[in-house]
């Protein structure tokens, strides 16, 4: 792609086991962009968290948020054009506020951390596009199966439908930028060439300018 702004902030959001790592990697390789994928910083409140959530939710989101900005940054500084796989905007929107709707983060707490991400989000450049992944929780449940993360096996139904229904939420508030919405059920775009040539046309179809029309013409 030789766009006239060849720079791109692409990311790629959705919930767990919907394929966002595996697409980084592929559109990354297809378009030649820089592949950022989730910060692994050991969480140093994590431990605690899974002893006592209610307790330590605030503590362990506020970590990952600020290693989620630091990540941001990063990307934002990066000389070309780069596609991430889950945005800071996620951490905020989905999960901490899934820990609160559970019971497993206090008003008070949950009042401060979303103040504090308000108050940075609002001064983020966004991505020039997310690619939004959306997929039936049988969907998400098979992939999880198929790639055997030992972590991974307890995740329950319940949990990713209110994921689901938390990450629809956000993007149909979402107006920062453009989202190119992919439904991946019957979908196999790593398998697949005709899915994942779909993908890629829809990509270059968000990002191309519209024309523009001179009066006259």
């Amino acid at each position: 792609m030789n766009h006239q702004n060849p720079n791109y902030f692409i990311a790629v959001a959705g919930n767990i086991g919907v394929g966002k790592s595996t697409l980084t990697g592929m559109l990354s390789d297809y378009f030649g962009w820089e592949p950022f994928y989730e910060a692994n910083a050991e969480n140093p409140y994590l431990a605690d968290f899974y002893t006592d959530m209610q307790r330590w939710s605030f503590h362990s989101q506020v970590f990952f948020l600020g290693k989620r900005l630091e990540h941001h940054h990063q990307l934002l500084q990066h000389p070309g054009s780069v596609v991430q796989d889950r945005t800071v905007y996620e951490d905020a929107e989905i999960f901490a506020r899934n820990l609160y709707d559970r019971g497993q983060m206090a008003d008070r707490d949950y009042d401060a951390y979303r103040r504090l991400y308000e108050a940075i989000s609002a001064f983020l450049p966004p991505p020039h596009l997310i690619i939004y992944l959306q997929a039936s929780v049988d969907h998400l449940l098979a992939h999880i199966h198929r790639r055997g993360r030992e972590f991974e096996r307890n995740i329950s139904p319940d949990y990713l439908g209110q994921l689901n229904g938390l990450y629809d939420d956000w993007i149909t508030r979402w107006t920062a930028c453009p989202v190119l919405t992919i439904q991946t059920d019957g979908m196999d775009f790593l398998q697949n060439g005709h899915d994942f040539a779909h993908i890629t046309q829809q990509v270059k179809d968000a990002l191309t300018p519209e024309p523009i029309n001179v009066p006259g013409d």
